[in-house]
């Protein structure tokens, strides 16, 4: 076989060489558009179709320089977060006594608050319970302030109006007063059972002004002394 001279080669080999290089430049430049290049593809493949609305990829220069950045405002919010997470704390810690206001571990402080807050409701209790028995026992007194002046008000206006004898041994009383101490008409006749005189009859009459009337008819019991009028209308009026 002939071996073809060096020349023809060189040629050959020349061509070749600017067909691709024309080729390669021609379907690859700039301005061509993605459609041209698939003209180089053998008819037998597939075509596929390209998404132009993707947005292209950044660059690598372009990532590391925003990077950077949002490293540096990451580190100052939980730099910022973490500064008001510890202010809420010494907050907390402060609301303890003196002797536990130290400074502590977050969940040694959170424990002490809790258990704080346990004391503070058992007082808080406590003080409620005691304000009631205050209340209470200044609601009595002054109920017995009240009453006491009702009786001094009502045996101040007691007089015994009449006093005289029917008999040897009957007597016959009125007594007016105001009709403000329901128990007083029972204190009287209490006292007049002591002196020795059982009540036969009673009888009362209510005036205006809420004035009562009380109209008592005694029996002198057997062997008691006889009684003096004057002595027992003093007897009454020191009621």
């Amino acid at each position: 076989m002939l071996a073809l001279p060096h020349l023809f080669s060189t040629i050959g080999l020349s061509v070749d060489q600017d067909h691709l290089n024309h080729e390669y430049s021609s379907y690859f430049c700039s301005d061509q558009t993605a459609d041209s290049f698939l003209h180089v593809l053998p008819s037998h493949q597939p075509r596929v179709e390209l998404d132009r609305s993707t947005t292209s990829t950044p660059l690598r220069g372009e990532d590391s320089s925003v990077s950077p950045m949002a490293k540096k405002l990451h580190t100052a919010s939980e730099h910022d977060r973490r500064k008001k997470i510890n202010n809420l704390y010494s907050s907390l810690r402060s609301l303890l006594p003196a002797d536990q206001a130290k400074k502590r571990s977050i969940p040694n402080t959170i424990s002490l608050v809790l258990k704080y807050i346990l004391e503070l409701q058992k007082q808080v209790e406590a003080l409620i319970r005691r304000r009631e028995e205050l209340l209470s026992r200044a609601s009595k007194e002054d109920d017995m302030h009240e009453e006491k002046k009702i009786k001094r008000t009502a045996r101040s206006s007691l007089s015994a109006d009449s006093i005289y004898r029917l008999n040897d041994r009957e007597v016959a009383i009125q007594i007016s007063t105001f009709k403000i101490h329901i128990n007083l008409l029972s204190e009287i006749l209490q006292h007049l059972e002591e002196e020795g005189l059982q009540v036969k009859n009673a009888s009362s009459l209510e005036s205006y002004g809420g004035r009562v009337f009380y109209n008592l008819h005694l029996d002198q019991v057997e062997g008691t002394y006889r009684l003096e009028f004057e002595n027992l209308s003093k007897k009454l009026m020191s009621l």
